[in-house]
C-alpha cells in the first residue's frame, strides 16, 4: 500500500553500472525506492523502457510492493540480488487494489456502517486508481470507459470546437480581483431556461452572460449519464452507508441532469484549487456527474476537518492537513460521480501538472463535462433575498465543531467586482429529504 502514498525519506540509492556512449536503459541511475509519488515512479520506468506501455509498468510496480530497482531488473532479465523469492507475476491491463494489502477480518471487509481504517497521513498524497478503492476511501465512484469510443470521440470534437469561445470567470477574492485558472462554460436544456438564467440565477454574486443550449452530442450523453449516476447512487447507499440508507437531507427522487457547467483545461498548469462546488440552486447532499474528455489529470480530494474556535492558529493551520490528500487518476472517457457526502464533507481540486500525454484529438486540453440537477424547488425566486434585494448563497459549516454540517443562507454580492455585499445571514432549514420550507406550501 506505501508504494501508492508520497513519501520522501533518505535511502541509498541502488547502484548503477556505468557505460560510455548512449546510456541503455540498465545503465541510468534510479531514483530512491519511497522518494517520489506513484507518477513519479511510472515516468521513471517509461523512460527506462518505452516500449512498455504504462498500464504494464504500473501492474509490475504494484506486483513489486513499489520498489522502482525490482521492476528494473524483472524488465532488464537481471536476479533479484539477496532474495531468492520471486516476485508474483504481474496481471497485465489493470493495477491490483488496495483491497490486496487488507487485512482478513479487518473493519474494511464488515458491515457499511463499519468504522474504516484512514489511509491518508498528513503532508502526504495517496494514488488511487481502481473503482472499488476509490468507492472504498473516498466520497466518489468512477466508471472507467464509460462511452463507446466512438460517442466520447464525438463529444470530445464537438466541445473542443466550442471550447475557444469559453471565458475565465472573474470575481473578488479578499478585496482582490482575480480570474478562474481556466476557461469555461454553462450549459442548459433549452432556449427557455437559458433566459431564465441570464436574469434571474446569480453566480458569485453577478449573473452569467454566456449561457448555451445543450450540444446534440451533450443531450445524447446526457441521456445515459442519468442512468449511471442513479445506479452508482443506489450502489453508495447499500454499499457505503450506515444501515444502507440514505444521508439526512439527500434527496430520495431520482437524480435528473437539466445543466452542466463545462470547463476546458488548456495545458499541466491549468487547474483549480480546493474548493466545494455551490449547493445554492443544487440543494443539500448534491450529486454531481463528472465526465472526463482528453487528456487525462489529477483530481485530488481532502477531508475537511473540523476546528474549535479557541484553538491556537498554528493549530489550525495544521489542521487544515491533518489527513493528508487522495489523488484519483482520471483519464479519457471516464465518469466520476461526486456522492452525497461530497461537497459538505470534502474539497476537491484538479491538481497542476508539470507533464502530461498528449491525448490524439484533444492535444494538451482536458475538457470537463459536470452534470448537474438544478431543483425547482431552490430556485432563486423562493430563497431569501439580503439587504441588498440580491439571492442568496446557500453554504454549509464545515470548519466550527459545534456548528458543523447545518446550513446557512448568506449575502453573496461582495464577490462581484466592484460591489459591496451586506451583513445578511440566516439558517437554513430542511427535513430528511433536504426539501426547503416553501417546497411544502
Amino acid at each position: 500500500m506505501e508504494a501508492f502514498i508520497s513519501r520522501k525519506r533518505p535511502k541509498t540509492s541502488p547502484n548503477t553500472s556505468k557505460t560510455q556512449g548512449n546510456p541503455s536503459p540498465q545503465s541510468k541511475p534510479l531514483p530512491n525506492e519511497d522518494e517520489g509519488s506513484t507518477d513519479l515512479k511510472l515516468a521513471t520506468l517509461s523512460s527506462l523502457f518505452p516500449t512498455v506501455d504504462q498500464a504494464t509498468l504500473l501492474d509490475l510496480l504494484v506486483s513489486a510492493d513499489g520498489s522502482v530497482e525490482a521492476v528494473f531488473d524483472s524488465l532488464s532479465g537481471k536476479p533479484e540480488v539477496g532474495s531468492p523469492r520471486k516476485r508474483p507475476a504481474a496481471r497485465v491491463g489493470y493495477q491490483t487494489s488496495l483491497s490486496a494489502f487488507r487485512r482478513v477480518g479487518s473493519a474494511e471487509s464488515g458491515s457499511p456502517s463499519a468504522k474504516r481504517r484512514v489511509l491518508t497521513k498528513k503532508g502526504q498524497t495517496l494514488h488511487l486508481y481502481t473503482p472499488e478503492d476509490i468507492a472504498a476511501h473516498t466520497p466518489c465512484s468512477i466508471i472507467h470507459n464509460f462511452l463507446p469510443t466512438q460517442e466520447a470521440d464525438n463529444l470530445l470534437r464537438e466541445l473542443l470546437e466550442e471550447a475557444p469561445t469559453f471565458e475565465r470567470q472573474t470575481f473578488k477574492l479578499f478585496d482582490n480581483v482575480v480570474q478562474s485558472p481556466h476557461s469555461a462554460c454553462f450549459y442548459v436544456d433549452s432556449l427557455e431556461e437559458r433566459e431564465r438564467q441570464k436574469t434571474e440565477y446569480l453566480y458569485n454574486g453577478s449573473y452569467l452572460e454566456d449561457i448555451r443550449q445543450i450540444t446534440p452530442q451533450m443531450r445524447t450523453i446526457s441521456n445515459k449519464v442519468q442512468p449511471a449516476v442513479n445506479e452508482e447512487i443506489t450502489k453508495r447507499i447499500r454499499t457505503n452507508y450506515p444501515d444502507g440508507k440514505k444521508l439526512k437531507y439527500q434527496s430520495p427522487y431520482e437524480w435528473v441532469p437539466n445543466a452542466a457547467f463545462v470547463n476546458c483545461y488548456q495545458g499541466g498548469s491549468e487547474s483549480v484549487g480546493y474548493h466545494c462546488d455551490q449547493l445554492t440552486y443544487l440543494g443539500p447532499r448534491a450529486i454531481i456527474g463528472s465526465l472526463s474528455l482528453g487528456v487525462a489529470r489529477e483530481f485530488r480530494v481532502r477531508k475537511i476537518v473540523a476546528r474549535d474556535d479557541e484553538e491556537p492558529a498554528a493549530s489550525k493551520d495544521q489542521r487544515a492537513d491533518a489527513e493528508g490528500q487522495i489523488s484519483i487518476h482520471l483519464p479519457h472517457n471516464s465518469l466520476l460521480v461526486m456522492h452525497a457526502e461530497m461537497q459538505e464533507e470534502w474539497k476537491h481540486s484538479i491538481h497542476p501538472s508539470s507533464v502530461i500525454d498528449p491525448h490524439p484529438i484533444a492535444g494538451n486540453k482536458r475538457i470537463n463535462v459536470t452534470y448537474r440537477y438544478y431543483r425547482e424547488s431552490f430556485h432563486p425566486t423562493y430563497t431569501p433575498r439580503c439587504k441588498c434585494n440580491v439571492a442568496t448563497v446557500l453554504r454549509c459549516v464545515q470548519r466550527k465543531k459545534e456548528n458543523k454540517g447545518r446550513y446557512m443562507w448568506m449575502c453573496h454580492a461582495g464577490l462581484t467586482p466592484g460591489k459591496d455585499g451586506c451583513t445578511f445571514f440566516q439558517w437554513a432549514e430542511f427535513d430528511d429529504d433536504g426539501e426547503p420550507p416553501w417546497a411544502k406550501i
